[in-house]
């Protein structure tokens, strides 16, 4: 690892971990608000989110784009006020979506479920003292796949590791995800290092995260543990790949960075 000047973060189960329980608090609570706002019923727009969640899935990642958030808030409440959804083989309408509803109301929705998201998802405590030690020898960012910016922003703030970061860099600002080249470069860019071998990403996804940094030239390493029940999507397997570092949690970098420690394998 030497000539590391930068490292990068996932965020999902490698800064922070997601168990199912948490995350199906959030949708929950974000449906109760939007119900008792719109009086829709919250069992209605729980169900309807998680099908328009799979079909993002399904049509937009493949296409290595990410879930956006805010296209979803769109199509549920389009579908709750009677808008036909598409056919078999058919692509949501996306203009005639919008005709459902407001855009300050699809605003004032992802406003709520950033701040339940932040409210609900525990800050683990160790995250921010091992932020502040390694940005004092390299420049540190997030590299997230994550359909909405806006959580991860306000949860870095509120944890207080903004002003450990040089970059928060997420695939719904960007419009790709991980593994594509494009947010890599951009998160070099907005590091301001030359995307290459002088950075490190960490993330716990071997498709996304170890195959898209080796690809671009960065290293990588590989978060091996975290919840066996998260509903966070993971990139497709891909046979071959071989970090350049793995690690239990993500606890365990610095002491692989010890130029005294070796290299981790497989």
């Amino acid at each position: 690892m030497t000539g590391l000047e930068g490292i990068t973060f996932d965020f999902g189960n490698t800064l922070v971990p997601f168990p199912a329980a948490p995350m199906a608090d959030v949708l929950r609570l974000t449906a109760e608000r939007a119900g008792s706002r719109a009086g829709f019923r919250a069992d209605d727009f729980a169900r309807i989110w998680n099908e328009e969640r799979l079909r993002q899935f399904d049509e937009e990642v493949p296409e290595g784009r990410e879930a956006d958030m805010r296209v979803r808030v769109v199509r549920v409440l389009a579908r709750l006020r009677g808008c036909p959804i598409p056919g078999v083989g058919e692509r949501w309408d996306d203009v005639a979506a919008a005709a459902f509803s407001e855009p300050l109301e699809v605003a004032s929705l992802l406003d709520a479920y950033a701040a339940i998201f932040v409210e609900r998802t525990s800050v683990p405590p160790e995250i921010e003292p091992l932020l502040r030690r390694l940005s004092g020898r390299y420049k540190i960012g997030i590299l997230s796949n994550w359909p909405l910016a806006l959580a991860i922003d306000r949860y870095v703030e509120a944890a207080g590791w903004s002003r450990h970061l040089s970059a928060v860099v997420v695939s719904q600002r960007v419009g790709c995800v991980k593994p594509l080249p494009g947010i890599f470069e951009l998160a070099a860019r907005e590091l301001g290092l030359a995307s290459g071998p002088s950075i490190l990403h960490v993330g716990d996804d071997i498709g996304a995260d170890v195959v898209g940094a080796q690809r671009v030239g960065w290293r990588a390493a590989w978060v091996r543990i975290k919840p066996e029940d998260s509903p966070l999507p993971a990139a497709a397997p891909v046979s071959g790949v071989v970090p350049d570092l793995t690690l239990d949690t993500v606890l365990d970098l610095e002491s692989a960075l010890d130029p005294r420690h070796p290299l981790a394998g497989p």
